[in-house]
């Protein structure tokens, strides 16, 4: 039987991806390797970009996933959600420059908000029932309101320094996320063994990561 093929995602959370991996007694290449699939063990590693990476796995190029709760928050695909292998913890916030911190605390004021997360930010401003303008951006969020762009934005936070060196505050958390194992849904019927076998490692692992 072919060996599973796990999807790890480039940026910030591939290090400690790569930490559990080993920390779950797999053996992958030694040193930076800039080869975008990796031989580790049983396991065919390849690394996509987060925003991909989900298609990868409902496609079937790649059995199982590592990704962060917000793209599986924000995209729709058909994968299943198996285990919160807890690094990568950060949380999605609404926040607005300081001077204009008043603007939060008026419902019905309308808003302008800026995101990488448009699905997100749909369902939480039609839940609050407040009525906003998505601005859908891709890069530094953050520069949005300073040039007039948006009222505000929402993204992710970790320490809140970014937030802080923009003369952002934070008025509203909208979700908490880390990174979570997926699998494609017909992988984890036909290498439900080997599928159980990685959950099971990768778990007795999750202490080694901070």
């Amino acid at each position: 039987m072919r060996p599973l093929t796990l999807a790890l995602p480039s940026g910030r959370l591939l290090p400690d991806a790569v930490r559990l991996l080993r920390a779950a007694g797999y053996r992958g290449p030694q040193g930076e390797d800039r080869s975008l699939v990796w031989p580790w063990d049983e396991l065919t590693v390849i690394v996509a970009k987060p925003v991909d990476l989900l298609t990868y796995v409902e496609r079937g190029a790649a059995d199982c996933g590592v990704v962060g709760k917000d793209i599986l928050l924000e995209q729709a695909h058909e994968v299943y959600e198996l285990v919160d292998l807890g690094f990568g913890r950060c949380r999605g916030v609404v926040a607005l420059p300081r001077e204009r911190r008043a603007l939060w605390d008026s419902p019905r004021q309308h808003l302008r908000i800026a995101t990488k997360y448009p699905r997100v930010a749909e369902r939480f401003f039609w839940e609050q029932g407040r009525a906003v303008e998505i601005v859908e951006l891709y890069g530094s969020v953050e520069l949005a309101p300073r040039v007039g762009l948006s009222d505000g934005i929402l993204d992710l936070v970790m320490t809140g320094a970014t937030l802080q060196a923009n003369g952002l505050v934070e008025v509203a958390e909208v979700f908490r996320s880390t990174a979570r194992l997926v699998v494609n849904p017909v992988s984890l019927r036909t290498h439900s063994d080997a599928v159980s076998e990685l959950v099971r490692r990768l778990s007795g692992a999750r202490e080694a990561v901070p």
